[in-house]
């Protein structure tokens, strides 16, 4: 699989978004497990996680452990695999999640998601979302802190602004990254974040990458675009979209969120779809 960067390490173009796997509606447990081996065997080698991607009943950082344990009884190499989780929100069944951007939670949840993990080091550190209640920069400080003192190697930010990234750069340098907002055919917002990333060499992870292209219920100009795309190829239109994507910026890394073996497999093929030319035109222009 051709490779893109994230700080200064190699990954896939795509990667694999894990949230599905853990919360309500998720697959059995074989099933989840069977699901990122399959994204690994291929050539997917990153892995997007949280410790609020789980149910109440769980607890935080049901998936964190899922990851683990898929990851240790992967027959595989796995050495190249980047996992990257995220900090900053508490799971809740009803209602909004809960946004903690403290120093102290950041901190506090970082080393329970190293602990979950089974690392010494998290590879990749997301912000998940900042928190309206706290300083932003606070936020940042801690960051930095579970930087210098070894507990994650590398930072991003999610759910960030242009303004809140160059906070962050002016604190964390070359530690930031990465940047992982929303992006799809059917919601094609942060424009000015993915240009900022693009313009900085900052990975821009997208995360709800397919925003239901595929579902034949969701409908608008974009969503036939992308099925007449996919007719034409014989694909289905959650490849056409993701092979798009790639093409919006030299950056980007969309993170779909498969729940069986074959959505990830499916996925894990748009690197090699070839668009022609006018099929990105009809694309684009929705």
């Amino acid at each position: 699989m051709k490779q893109r960067k994230v700080g200064d390490r190699l990954v896939g173009p795509i990667g694999l978004g894990t949230q599905n796997l853990s919360v309500a509606g998720r697959p059995d447990r074989e099933t989840a497990v069977a699901t990122i081996h399959a994204a690994l065997d291929s050539g997917i080698s990153l892995l997007d996680t949280s410790d609020a991607y789980t149910t109440e009943a769980d607890g935080q950082g049901h998936n964190e452990l899922l990851i683990a344990e898929a990851l240790a009884s992967y027959s595989g190499d796995s050495s190249h695999v980047l996992v990257a989780t995220k900090g900053g929100l508490i799971f809740r069944d009803e209602g909004p999640w809960i946004r903690d951007g403290s120093p102290a939670h950041l901190i506090d949840a970082a080393g329970a998601s190293r602990h979950r993990l089974g690392v010494d080091t998290i590879d990749l550190y997301h912000f998940h979302r900042p928190d309206p209640d706290r300083d932003f920069s606070a936020s940042v400080d801690a960051l930095a802190y579970l930087v210098a003192n070894g507990t994650v190697r590398r930072v991003g930010l999610s759910n960030v602004t242009v303004a809140q990234i160059e906070i962050a750069q002016s604190v964390l340098g070359e530690h930031l990254v990465s940047i992982e907002n929303q992006y799809s055919p059917l919601a094609r917002v942060d424009e000015a974040e993915l240009r900022y990333a693009d313009s900085r060499g900052l990975a821009y992870l997208l995360w709800a990458p397919l925003g239901g292209v595929g579902q034949a219920a969701v409908l608008g100009e974009a969503a036939r675009a992308f099925r007449s795309v996919a007719e034409e190829l014989g694909v289905s239109p959650q490849r056409v979209a993701l092979a798009w994507e790639l093409t919006v910026s030299g950056t980007t890394i969309p993170i779909p969120g498969a729940t069986t073996p074959e959505q990830a497999i499916d996925c894990a093929a748009a690197v090699d779809l070839v668009l022609s030319a006018e099929q990105l035109a009809r694309l684009t222009a929705p």
